[in-house]
């Protein structure tokens, strides 16, 4: 497994576990970063917060904080 946060550009994963706190763990399963969900790095900021990825058919930010709490499961292009 792989943390979001430690993505390279172009990677693709399928999200295995959303992990944290309760109050990031519910802000992310709102915005539909949930198990099972395809997810597509396309951008990282210089210093690798924020970073930018598509899920769900649609462009979402997030912190590198919250990228953390998020494990994934490479798919091998």
């Amino acid at each position: 497994m792989k943390k979001l946060s430690d993505f390279s550009i172009g990677e693709t994963g399928v999200i295995v576990k959303v992990d944290g706190e309760p109050r990031i763990k519910r802000r992310l399963f709102d915005m539909g970063v949930t198990p099972g969900a395809e997810v597509y790095m396309r951008k990282k900021a210089p210093l690798g917060d924020p970073i930018e990825v598509t899920i769900r058919g649609y462009e979402l930010t997030l912190r590198k904080a919250e990228a953390e709490c998020v494990d994934t499961k490479e798919i091998k292009a």
